[in-house]
């Protein structure tokens, strides 16, 4: 049951108790209750929006950017990520295998401002060894939503 909820409100996190119950034959009290217990096992961490920003007035610059780092002893990666992940510049941070040890998803209110993060805060961390900027041009698709979805029309052409 607790994984249905939770597939329900990653989909839709607006729809009410009694409505999750209808959906998984329940009462609303055990949705309820159970929702509660996932708040607080941190499970469910947090309700948002997703928002394209693309659509508004507000200018957003996101950039994804790949960090070398020296691991410490008994820490690893963690104590890094840590500060990392303390600036609110910083969206997403994650953990990585291959080239790169930490993939970090900043946005800002330009492509200066963002460089600016890179270069005075990020970059200058200790055991950061090196970081790679990739500015995000456009994005098509987040968090499994398609931002951009286009009707096909299925008319049949017509030339004469």
């Amino acid at each position: 049951m607790r994984n249905a909820i939770l597939k329900i409100l990653e989909t839709n996190c607006r729809l009410s108790t009694k409505d999750i119950a209808k959906m998984l034959g329940t009462d609303e009290a055990t949705v309820a209750s159970s929702i509660k217990s996932l708040e607080d096992e941190r499970i469910i961490v947090s309700y948002g929006a997703l928002i394209n920003w693309e659509k508004t007035d507000e200018e957003v610059v996101s950039a994804l950017i790949d960090v070398k780092v020296i691991p410490q002893r008994d820490v690893g990666f963690d104590q890094v990520a840590e500060r990392i992940q303390r600036y609110p510049e910083v969206k997403a941070l994650y953990l990585m295998s291959g080239s790169y040890d930490l993939s970090v998803l900043v946005e800002g209110k330009s492509l200066k401002e963002v460089s600016k993060f890179v270069a005075e805060k990020l970059a200058s961390i200790d055991n950061v060894q090196s970081t790679v900027t990739h500015f995000v041009l456009k994005k098509y698709k987040q968090d499994g939503i398609i931002f951009e979805d286009k009707e096909d029309d299925l008319r049949q052409v017509v030339t004469p």
